[in-house]
């Protein structure tokens, strides 16, 4: 499953650093589609714009389901465990790491520090 991070960055890596199959998450799509209404000026509001257009039309994404919320519930606890904060700006990463755990895969990420703490949970690759 590819992390977020990776679908905006994705011209700038090298197709060999990829998994073979790839997925994507609603929770990915979701923060795609967040992206040109935050942008501060039309150029990069069009940037984004066309990032998530490519991606819907790339990915049919895993659905948040019951499944991805129990996963989530073992994320939580072993975030907490760790003294680390869930919540905040944090809790889409989480709920993208609960997405891979609940489909039993593992997570290509450009930022390896927010998943921290998951390792005996999730597979995290830094790219």
């Amino acid at each position: 499953m590819l992390d977020t991070s990776v679908i905006v960055d994705l011209e700038h890596i090298e197709p060999r650093d990829l998994p073979h199959r790839i997925a994507i998450s609603a929770i990915t799509l979701a923060e795609l589609a967040a992206g040109p209404h935050a942008a501060t000026n039309a150029e990069e509001r069009s940037r984004r714009q066309d990032r998530l257009q490519r991606t819907e039309a790339a990915f049919d994404p895993l659905p948040f389901n019951a499944d991805t919320a129990r996963a989530y519930g073992r994320i939580f606890s072993a975030v907490t465990s760790a003294g680390r904060k869930p919540r905040g700006a944090r809790a889409v990463d989480l709920l993208i790491a609960a997405s891979a755990l609940a489909a039993g895969l593992p997570l290509y990420t450009r930022n390896p520090s927010d998943f921290a703490t998951l390792e005996g949970l999730v597979e995290i690759h830094a790219i």
